[in-house]
């Protein structure tokens, strides 16, 4: 047995324990996994997201087709490379599988070790029935509607030949399910499975859910993974998108085919009670990394025969998710910083970067790689960068008295003043623990040509007046009201509210959160949106909002007599939906910097809104500079307005279970041709 074929076995036994860790704690409703698992362990909660949708999708698909077939005298559910999956016992203890014979497909090795669990296992056995197996040939145990068979899907001769043991009927409807299987076959090998099972099923659906989008960042991160784990993924670079798929389904003679990414599933066919309920079943902040897991795997159901009539996969007839988007012709330019060091210190996500003068950019908090190189963390250190003609050099320097009230914080906000003071405020540790406090910082020796000759005091300030509630992923800006300057604090989320929708003013003279009268429309709660200066008011921008579903709206809070005036911002044409990005105004121009989005497939780049006539534009990165893949989420972007530049510092999460990926070095977006 190749190398390879064993690595694509021991597949079945990680996915088996994340499986086993989603049900644990709540999220899907399954007795029978722990039976097939030996030593059960916890997964981070990103993970048990990630199966949870995928056992959900999968479980929808099954219960549809028994559901649309109840009146046929006999069904059949034909499993591919089922390794451990539960789904038999699921079902049949649910009663679900009356008229039903399931059939399950696997690598010899992996069908001899399920076959010695359920035989030890009463009360599987019980549910197989009467169990006839044998030690060795291709039906390894025969219940009186369960068959396992053991049979490398490479070889269809002998596929023909176990299916024939096992009475297997192709007349009657049929549900093929390939769950992450049928992508470790060679597309040749693939391509002729899927034909074979066209050519001899007269009435079938044929399910998948396997990963797509190859080529963008996230995709190129899930690709190395498992070419590291000698487990080649083939189908995604040929097929890399819903289209390429359902095209090659056609081509294969299946005559209808749906696909839709676990995005389009999550918020179409699972119903706002239960994504609510899932919401709150552990701590969770890593709402970037799984809309993008979401968007790099598919749920596909293509049918022929009678069961063209019965579609799986019917989103509501007014669920729309994907817009269409539209780039200019324009490319913008982006590279890694120039260094003649080694540059420590700012592979990071979650941190916060702002210019204390032109040529010095100081980052706080944060999580990633500290100094001891390797190490992840949440990070307390602050970051200095320093331009020096073409170079860029940095440092970590030391803040006298922030010792005991810095913490290990992230995506907190970090506004610079007009005065050179820096305000930061929230954050957290973890999301059960948020702060609450405002630190004020100062900067001295700002023309040393050293970084870390730098000195920074930090002090936590007492400030009078109602305190907002500690938060994160909020926004804060400085702007003046009736010639007295302010920090307007809005929205983020807590520990115990998805979304927050207030908003706060600190006097920055006296340090006291102050009442100002807030009219008009006021926007739904969101957070990891924007807050940006322009003139005398400032523009909100986008979000995530209530339910996890990114926001595309722009607000704008104006001064008025009595107070300030919420007024909502029309861009033409509507901008996507984004949020985990960053934002500047230039030249009256508002610039959204990358970040996260579901409504379209090419991840974003930088849309630029008129701020005079609405007019919008979306441009793409030109990436080839850059030796990496280049997230442009949870990053921090400062303008270097001088220079028609942004410098992008950070970026990247946690790409579910293939690793962390952080943005290797800053780098420079040049922005003078689209302003």
């Amino acid at each position: 047995m190749g190398s390879e074929v064993k690595q694509v076995q021991s597949t079945n036994d990680s996915s088996i324990v994340s499986k086993c860790s989603m049900v644990g704690l709540g999220y899907f409703q399954d007795d029978f996994l722990k039976c097939f698992v030996t030593k059960q362990s916890r997964r981070a909660p990103l993970i048990n997201r990630g199966y949870y949708v995928r056992a959900k999708a999968v479980d929808h698909c099954l219960k549809q087709f028994l559901l649309l077939t109840k009146d046929h005298p006999v069904r059949q559910i034909l499993s591919l490379g089922a390794g451990f999956d539960s789904l038999y016992f699921r079902l049949k203890a649910c009663g679900l599988l009356e008229k039903t014979v399931v059939i399950e497909i696997d690598f010899p090795a992996v069908v001899h070790r399920k076959r010695a669990l359920i035989r030890a296992n009463q009360e599987l056995a019980a549910l197989v029935g009467s169990v006839d197996s044998a030690e060795s040939g291709l039906l390894q145990l025969e219940g009186t509607d369960y068959k396992l068979l053991a049979v490398d899907l490479n070889d269809l001769q002998m596929l023909d030949l176990g299916l024939t043991k096992a009475n297997f009927n192709p007349t009657v409807p049929t549900l093929v399910l390939s769950e992450v299987v049928i992508t470790y076959l060679t597309n040749e090998r693939s391509s002729a499975l899927i034909k074979w099972a066209a050519d001899s099923l007269s009435s079938a659906v044929f399910v998948i859910y396997e990963q797509i989008c190859p080529d963008d960042p996230f995709g190129l991160v899930m690709r190395q993974h498992f070419r590291q784990l000698n487990s080649t993924l083939h189908a995604v670079a040929q097929y890399p998108n819903a289209k390429a798929q359902r095209k090659r389904f056609a081509e294969l003679g299946w005559e209808d085919c749906t696909c839709i990414d676990m995005n389009e599933f999550y918020f179409g066919l699972i119903p706002e009670e239960e994504r609510r309920r899932t919401d709150f079943l552990e701590p969770f902040d890593e709402y970037e990394e799984w809309h993008l897991k979401c968007s790099h795997y598919f749920i596909l159901s293509a049918s022929k025969g009678e069961m063209v009539h019965y579609p799986l996969l019917k989103l509501p007839a007014d669920f729309a998710l994907k817009i269409p988007v539209t780039f200019n012709n324009k490319t913008i330019v982006i590279s890694p910083i120039r260094t003649d060091l080694v540059f420590l210190g700012l592979k990071r996500y979650g941190h916060r970067s702002s210019a204390v003068v032109p040529h010095i950019v100081i980052t706080t908090g944060g999580y990633g790689e500290s100094e001891c190189a390797g190490q992840h963390s949440r990070l307390k250190d602050i970051h200095c960068m320093a331009n020096f003609g073409d170079r860029w050099i940095s440092a970590t320097v030391q803040a006298k008295q922030a010792e005991n009230i810095w913490g290990e914080r992230m995506f907190h906000s970090m506004t610079m003043l007009s005065d050179q003071r820096c305000i930061v405020i929230g954050g957290r540790s973890s999301p059960l623990c948020a702060f609450q406090e405002v630190l004020c910082c100062e900067f001295n020796n700002l023309t040393s040509s050293d970084p870390s000759s730098i000195e920074i005091s930090a002090e936590a300030v007492d400030c009078s007046g109602k305190k907002p509630s500690p938060r994160w992923r909020h926004s804060a800006a400085e702007v003046i009201y009736k010639d007295r300057k302010y920090l307007f604090v809005y929205g983020g989320r807590s520990s115990s509210e998805m979304v927050l929708t207030d908003c706060h003013f600190l006097d920055l003279d006296n340090f006291t959160w102050v009442q100002i009268p807030v009219e008009g429309p006021y926007p739904e709660g969101r957070h990891s949106h924007t807050a940006t200066c322009w003139n005398d008011s400032i523009i909100v921008a986008c979000g995530l909002g209530k339910g996890t579903m990114p926001l595309g709206c722009i607000y704008q809070i104006q001064p008025t007599d009595s107070g300030f005036r919420w007024q909502k911002f029309q861009c033409h044409p509507a901008i996507v939906p984004r949020y985990s990005h960053t934002a500047h105004v230039i030249d009256d121009k508002l610039l959204l910097v990358g970040g996260v989005w579901i409504h379209s497939d090419p991840v974003p780049g930088v849309t630029v809104i008129d701020l005079k006539t609405g007019e919008s534009q979306n441009y793409q990165l030109s990436v080839a500079n850059v030796k990496w893949p280049l997230m442009l989420h949870n990053h921090s972007s400062v303008l270097l307005e001088e220079e028609k530049q942004l410098l992008i510092t950070g970026g990247g999460g946690n790409c579910f279970s293939f690793g962390t990926h952080l943005n290797v070095l800053p780098a420079l977006l040049n922005i003078a041709e689209i302003l």
